[in-house]
Parts: C-alpha cells; structure tokens; sequence
C-alpha cells in the first residue's frame, strides 16, 4: 500500500483520514464551552466583550462558531469568567487543533488501497475548489497516463491492483467538472506542466487535456509563464475549499496543505492569507485563449524533443 497517495492536488492531499468536517466540531465545541463559561459567569454578551477587548459582534461570532479566537483572547475570556488555569489550558489546546489539523499520509492510508474517494467526498461537499500547483497538475486534469506516472513516483510501491484503482477513481472525480452547479479554479506554474513524470513522455497528452478542460464553463485555468515578475515566491501547492459563493467569511472555508509527511488542514483567520496569495499568483497567470495558444506552443515544443 502507498503510504502517500498524494501529488494530485498539492493542497488537496490525497492522504486523508478526516477532511475539513473534523475541524469544523471543534470550532463549534469550542464556541459552545466558551459560551458555557460565560453563563455560568452570568455575564452578558457585552459585558464580556468590554472586559476582552473586542466587539460584542466579535463575541457573537465566537460563541456561533463562525470565528476562532486567538490564544490572548482565549485568555482574556477565561480570566473574564474566573475559570481555573487547566482550563486555559485545555481551551488553547482546543484553539490550536481548531486552525491546525494535521494528519500523517501513514495514519490516512491504514487499510486502503488508494484515497481517491476521501477527496472526492471532500470536493463534494463546496461549490468552490480554488487549487495552485507549482510543481504538478492537479489531479482533476490529469490525464489516465500522467496520472499513473505520477503514482509510480512514490517510495511505496501500490499492491497488486492498487494503482489501477487508485488511476480509475481519479478519473471518475473528474466527474464533477461537468456539474452545472460547481465551480473549479486552478492555477498551475509553467514549471510544472514541464516536469516529466517517470519514463515516456505523457506531457502533449496533458497539454491537450488542459487546453480542452479549459473550454468549460465550470471551469477557469490558469498558467503562470516561467518569464513573468514574480508577486511572490511560492513555496508549495495549496487548495482552497470554498469561499466566494458561501461569502468570504463563510466558517466552512478551509485550505489544505500537502507536506512530505502529512496533510495540513487550516482554518479561520489564516485562510485569508491562502486567498491574499491565491489573487496575486492569479494576477501573473494567463487565462483563455491566452493560455490555450501558449499550451499549443509548450505542446509542439515537448513533441519535437522527441524527435
């Protein structure tokens, strides 16, 4: 079995024992314990916002779990209520596993053959996918072919039958490219539509994949060409699922990381900092029949190394 069934959507890892749900019941334990503390402090809404610093709203979006404080102003409300210091303790536990969540590609694999379907329930479950890759195509674009060179990358070789399934079900998540009612965002650096996965040469096919997927109305890809002033260096891929069609401060937003070893899973507050970095990325990229021109050329210069 594949310890990382990964490389697909960077952010979007492929590795998963629990997707975004998870962080959301701890944000809503979160909010309703601090809500506990402060009626059995039988203060009102107001009051505990003046005695926190912050704005009644703000205590209104905590304790509905649609904002996760921070550590200081988990702080701040514990001294509030008169809560012992164990309680600080486990409440700023509960802050940091709302934000963070990390789940090691070791823990997600355990008793499965691939993890296609773990992010497809994932994907299922927003409107919205924003995904930026710098050093693979994501795994909705990928060709059947790209797709297994990628899965022969890994360090772990698939069982028997394994790589076959793991190659159809990312097919069949393509799928949803075609529902009228979801959208999906990508953008992708010119470095990694050039980087060859493993032996033959896949990269035409995928060219001619992408300028095709293009063409959808679900749809918006974009390149980021390798001459472009750069607005930022980015240091890996992320997703973002979410955001625009549920309101920029839906709770449910949330991005995804991929590491060498684990899936990172953010929320809240540092979401803004993936969609700040998802806008700039986008102001270097070319869309339309920009980009398609410049996959044809890309395509027809790989076809002719191999001549």
């Amino acid at each position: 079995m594949n310890h990382r069934d990964r490389w697909e959507d960077g952010g979007a890892a492929d590795g998963a024992e629990e997707d975004g749900s998870e962080s959301r019941t701890r944000r809503h334990r979160l909010a309703a314990e601090l809500r506990g503390l402060r009626d059995l402090a039988g203060l009102s809404g107001r009051q505990l916002a003046d005695l926190i610093q912050v704005s009644q709203s703000k205590v209104s979006r905590i304790e509905s779990g649609a904002t996760t404080p921070s550590l200081p102003e988990v702080r701040r409300w514990v001294e509030a209520v008169q809560a012992p210091p164990e309680t600080y303790e486990r409440l700023a536990d509960l802050t940091q596993a709302v934000v963070y969540e990390v789940h090691t590609w070791r823990g997600a694999t355990r008793g499965k053959g691939h993890l296609q379907e773990d992010i497809r329930r994932r994907e299922s479950d927003v409107a919205l996918v924003r995904n930026f890759q710098c050093m693979v195509v994501p795994g909705l674009l990928q060709t059947a072919a790209y797709a297994r060179a990628v899965f022969g990358l890994y360090e772990q070789p698939y069982e028997k039958g394994d790589l076959a399934a793991a190659t159809a079900a990312r097919m069949r998540r393509q799928e949803a490219l075609y529902d009228e009612d979801r959208r999906f965002e990508f953008l992708i650096t010119e470095s990694a539509l050039r980087l060859r996965p493993g032996p033959g040469n896949p990269l035409p096919a995928q060219l001619d994949r992408i300028a095709s997927v293009s063409t959808l109305e679900t749809v918006r890809i974009g390149v980021i060409p390798q001459n472009v002033t750069a607005r930022l260096v980015p240091l890996h891929g992320f997703v973002i699922y979410g955001g625009d069609d549920d309101g920029p401060d839906d709770p449910d937003t949330f991005v995804e990381v991929e590491t060498d070893h684990a899936r990172l899973t953010i929320a809240d507050a540092d979401v803004d900092r993936y969609r700040t970095r998802w806008f700039l990325l986008a102001e270097t990229a070319i869309f339309g029949d920009d980009l398609r021109a410049f996959l044809g050329e890309l395509s027809r210069e790989l076809r002719n190394s191999e001549k």
